[in-house]
């Protein structure tokens, strides 16, 4: 609104009309107004779901201080919706189709999570939304982005190529002068560091064949990411801060790297490809870190307010959907490996209990409890069979809310510094 406002003004020669074609400067308001919307909106809008009884159906699983929980007002992720749409409904140029995936991405997702929260309120259990219903909208959100990226017209790269330059017999990296559509995106370790899904057709002779596959490989991939993360960021919202803190590192680092691949200068730099238009991007990520950061006021320990399913399934999604958007997906399994880890932690569990009471008539656990944050918290009974006991004392919760934090930092250098190895 704001955007088209003072493009508006451009031709009237207001002063500072020109502010706007900053994205810098638009990225930095939005995270001031995020931040703002979040430390005002959240308390007025956890004083109204304790006036109206929204609090957290707990079960007693024997982790300390768990039970102290309950009765914490639920469905705290409507504050960080708030205040990501708002400023980017004021600040972001809606007519860019990265803001305006972005946008559909956190209201779908966001209803989802919504759906969820309500149901386990309603009948008092910690059910919610049955699975099914759950991974249908994940899928439904990864094909409509998926597709999109596939047939619209101003979703487009610029290769990037390394050429020998016969002067001073240095390796340059040239970008493509034309707009390309291709189902390109970056892989690390690799020269050049572009992976084209068409590879994995190659085998069909013809060009436009190949081509169609290799996007609906791409739309598959999509599918994937968004499930995979959408589910590691609900599994991973346990702890106080742990989730939204999580997400506001991983989304810091998508935002630099999709201000890089929106420049055409700093693309060449690290020889990845340009994306033109995905500069928008940092705007939305703008909103979405400050919109963290001020949930965090009221998440962090001793929560005020916990975010649910609302929040942590639409953080997911937009981190899933934001990476896509840039090209880094595949850079995912690195940058978001925390979540990956809880995924993984789980399904590993409940492997391990079927097997190993199939054999031997009683099920053994690996942890203590998953998903993995929690097994840190639990206490070691002494004589379960559990195959990673450690460590044998429970770690307190803010303790392991920040060593996460720290390792979701490393792991974000460490998927920057994937970028220049090859």
């Amino acid at each position: 609104m704001l955007y088209s406002l003072f493009k508006y003004l451009e031709d009237f020669n207001f002063p500072g009309h020109r502010l706007m074609d900053y994205i810098t400067f638009r990225a930095g308001i939005s995270f001031a107004l995020a931040l703002l919307l979040g430390l005002t909106l959240g308390n007025v809008i956890i004083r109204k779901l304790q006036k109206m009884q929204i609090g957290e159906v707990v079960r007693n699983l024997g982790l300390e201080g768990q039970m102290q929980k309950k009765g914490t007002p639920t469905m705290g992720g409507v504050i960080i919706i708030m205040a990501i749409l708002v400023p980017c409904l004021l600040l972001g140029n809606l007519g860019n189709i990265y803001m305006i995936l972005m946008l559909v991405a956190t209201v779908w997702m966001g209803a989802i999570g919504f759906l969820d929260d309500y149901r386990k309120l309603k009948y008092h259990n910690k059910d919610g939304l049955k699975g099914k219903y759950k991974i249908t909208g994940q899928v439904g959100l990864g094909l409509l982005v998926g597709i999109t990226m596939w047939l619209s017209p101003a979703i487009v790269m610029r290769e990037n190529t390394e050429v020998m330059n016969e002067t001073t017999h240095e390796v340059e990296v040239v970008m493509g002068s034309n707009d390309i559509k291709s189902p390109q995106t970056t892989i690390p370790f690799v020269k050049n560091n572009n992976f084209n899904y068409e590879w994995l057709t190659s085998w069909v002779d013809n060009p436009d064949a190949a081509n169609t596959l290799g996007w609906l490989v791409f739309v598959l991939v999509v599918i994937l990411v968004v499930t995979a993360v959408s589910n590691g960021a609900n599994l991973t919202d346990g702890l106080d801060g742990l989730c939204a803190g999580t997400s506001a590192v991983i989304g810091l680092a998508l935002a630099i790297m999709g201000y890089l691949g929106g420049n055409i200068i700093y693309s060449g730099y690290l020889n990845i490809m340009y994306i033109p238009g995905s500069e928008e991007l940092v705007v939305y990520a703008g909103a979405f870190i400050g919109a963290l950061v001020g949930f965090l006021w009221y998440n962090a320990y001793p929560a005020q307010v916990f975010m649910g399913d609302t929040g942590s399934l639409t953080l997911g999604g937009i981190l899933a959907v934001f990476a896509i958007l840039i090209r880094k997906e595949l850079l995912i399994p690195l940058l978001c490996l925390t979540f990956f880890l809880e995924d993984l932690s789980v399904l590993m569990q409940v492997v391990y209990f079927k097997v190993t009471k199939r054999r031997y008539g009683e099920g053994r656990r690996i942890f203590k409890m998953t998903p993995l944050h929690h097994h840190f918290q639990k206490e070691a009974e002494p004589g379960a069979a559990v195959l990673w006991p450690y460590p044998k004392h429970a770690i307190p919760e803010p303790k392991i809310v920040i060593r996460f934090w720290i390792v979701g930092i490393l792991l974000a250098a460490l998927t920057f510094v994937t970028l220049k190895i090859r």
